[in-house]
């Protein structure tokens, strides 16, 4: 499948099986250390899928040479993952436009329900670039970061109690995660978006070896909230992935101990940092997070193209 609208535009194809290690690697270099290191991860992942697992990677090529690709990569629950490529500037971007026409495309024959990237402050490709190509904006996330020996001050001693969130039914988990997600400041577009199935799928998809960090956490015999830790091993740090209340539980200070109690968990892990994503808009939130010492490291942007949604059609 290939495309020629005018001369001056690159043919954009899917790209064939004996060209993708050279696509991967020109997709890695325009990133930074970290989201290589997240790309890395997600092409290992795929090392035993057929090449039709391959169909989301498009590529442009002039007389023959391969001179940009995108990766729109499948995850469970009919989600995906779009990694962009470099901008080039003798180019005009037109190297960007034409193989984000071509993802999008597939992204709707596919009926995903959702591609989503993160575009950092530093990212080559604009926002507005995305936006003219039908993606929308659905968040903006704090990257933040603290020690795992720093503690909020408490004015009495909170119990709580930690569970497996394994050890409960998966309706169970989805009720609970359903009962936090209610009136959550935290990236509501996506929330609007997603079941709370999908967004359990994303985070076993996020890391699979996760849940044995999972925790339902209980107060005076009643299950009130959920903890999700994950380590991440190349950074040296763990990841608080979620940390919430029910509705009912939430200003009784059950938050300021939660928050110690992930951060107690990490450090007797031998981990020296922890770090977590929070809503831009979710001030209460932020506002116990830097209490407790954490700082900003990053600022990512969450765009996504919502499937069925023909409302926002590809720029031509």
């Amino acid at each position: 499948m290939t495309s020629h609208s005018h001369s001056n535009t690159p043919a954009v194809m899917l790209c064939p099986p004996d060209r993708r290690r050279e696509a991967l690697l020109q997709l890695a270099a325009a990133h930074d250390p970290e989201l290589q290191a997240a790309l890395s991860a997600a092409v290992k992942a795929m090392y035993d899928q057929p090449d039709a697992s391959w169909g989301g990677l498009w590529v442009t090529l002039e007389a023959g040479r391969l001179t940009g690709a995108i990766w729109v990569q499948h995850l469970p629950m009919n989600m995906a993952q779009l990694w962009l490529p470099e901008e080039l500037p003798n180019k005009q971007g037109a190297h960007t436009s034409v193989l984000l026409r071509a993802a999008y495309a597939w992204v709707k024959t596919q009926n995903i329900r959702l591609c989503h990237l993160e575009l950092s402050p530093q990212s080559s490709v604009s926002e507005a670039l995305l936006v003219e190509h039908g993606m929308q904006r659905l968040a903006c996330l704090e990257h933040l970061t603290a020690s795992s020996q720093r503690r909020l001050a408490m004015n009495e001693a909170i119990p709580l109690s930690l569970q497996p969130l394994s050890e409960f039914s998966q309706s169970e988990q989805l009720t609970l995660l359903a009962a936090v997600g209610q009136d959550s400041l935290d990236s509501r577009p996506l929330r609007d978006v997603l079941s709370v199935e999908e967004l359990l799928a994303g985070f076993y998809q996020q890391d699979p070896q996760a849940p044995q960090h999972w925790y339902a956490v209980g107060y005076q015999e009643v299950v009130v909230g959920v903890l999700l830790l994950a380590p991440r091993p190349a950074l040296g740090r763990w990841e608080l992935m979620l940390m919430g209340l029910t509705p009912e539980w939430r200003g009784k200070g059950l938050g300021r101990s939660l928050l110690n109690k992930a951060l107690e968990l990490a450090q007797q892990a031998g981990v020296q940092e922890i770090m977590l994503g929070v809503d831009d808009v979710n001030v209460p939130a932020k506002q116990l997070y830097q209490e407790a010492g954490f700082v900003r490291f990053a600022q990512q942007r969450l765009l996504a193209w919502k499937g069925g949604d023909e409302g926002g059609e590809a720029a031509k």
